[in-house]
């Protein structure tokens, strides 16, 4: 790789994190990363950011609490939660307006969101896992690819989609840059969007949903549903997810989804952008998909029930 890439990274959670140290352990690859959370990034500026678990390093990571010193930037990656996608876009719109920028983001419409501040948008798709522990440090818990393409409407440069993805997989993600991005964006939100609103209204692990008898029927129809938008709105899912669903219950039995983990920290979860993208998507396709808008209203209920409003 000649001369220098600068990237930056919106969001340093779990994923936020792991996808900046990986690409800063890169020679000739300049990593920044914005998050509030002063204790977090006054860690890895002072330790570098270390991860754990599956990967035992330190990274090199320039972190700041807000985007205000962010420098100009050839590559950026969105990691916040959806909520937060419009003001941290705003904020780094400076620094991002010349960039091919990814959505590593959960669900559906954070692409349109970026898509409205800045001119080139890339679909990704992820499923590695991973927690931050403590300040300054982040677990890699799960491995797995990661798939980017061209958002369609503002779709990023061949070339920042090809070298992201070589980045990524030099850095140790392995990440495929596909022409169409849809496909293994919309095979973990059907998957996501059937088990963690079920996970989350009961307090279950995901294999606990998957094996329950009376749950797996509503998994089922909330999968049969979301593949019916598929077929309308003409997306090839790149895994049957009845796959999905079997490798959970195997190798995930006890996983607590971050919808679950935002329902027990009285968070606002992201069930706009699963469920709810899934129903969107319905409604523009022509078919009606009451299950999904059952578990919006169900959760967004009990959102309300510890806000009061």
């Amino acid at each position: 790789m000649s001369g220098q890439v600068r990237v930056a990274v919106l969001g340093c959670g779990a994923i936020g994190s792991l996808y900046a140290a990986h690409l800063a352990r890169l020679p000739g690859v300049e990593v920044w990363a914005v998050d509030p959370w002063r204790e977090h990034v006054d860690a890895v500026n002072e330790h570098g950011l270390r991860v754990t678990g599956r990967a035992d390093f330190v990274a090199p990571v320039r972190a700041l609490p807000d985007a205000g010193g962010l420098p100009p930037c050839e590559l950026g990656i969105v990691a916040t939660k959806a909520a937060h996608t419009a003001d941290a876009v705003a904020a780094a719109r400076a620094a991002l307006g010349d960039a091919g920028v990814v959505s590593l983001q959960n669900g559906l419409g954070n692409e349109e969101v970026v898509a409205g501040v800045l001119p080139r948008v890339m679909r990704g798709t992820i499923v590695t896992a991973g927690t931050v522990t403590e300040p300054g440090v982040v677990r890699y818990d799960a491995p797995g690819d990661s798939w980017i393409g061209p958002f369609e409407p503002a779709p990023a440069r061949a070339g920042e989609i090809a070298l992201l993805a070589r980045l990524l997989t030099d850095g140790g993600l392995v990440t495929h840059a596909v022409a169409d991005a849809r496909g293994p964006q919309w095979t973990k939100v059907v998957f996501n969007a059937a088990t963690s609103p079920l996970a989350a209204l009961t307090g279950l692990t995901v294999g606990q949903v998957c094996t329950d008898a009376g749950l797996r029927e509503q998994v089922d129809r909330l999968v049969a549903e979301a593949l019916a938008v598929c077929a309308a709105a003409g997306i090839a899912l790149t895994r049957d997810p009845g796959e999905s669903v079997a490798e959970a219950i195997r190798e995930a039995y006890h996983h607590k989804p971050s919808m679950l983990q935002d329902v027990r920290a009285r968070r606002p979860t992201e069930i706009g952008v699963l469920n709810g993208g899934i129903a969107a998507e319905g409604r523009r396709a022509g078919v009606p998909t009451p299950a999904h808008d059952a578990m919006v209203a169900l959760v967004r209920g009990l959102e309300r029930s510890w806000t009061g409003s």
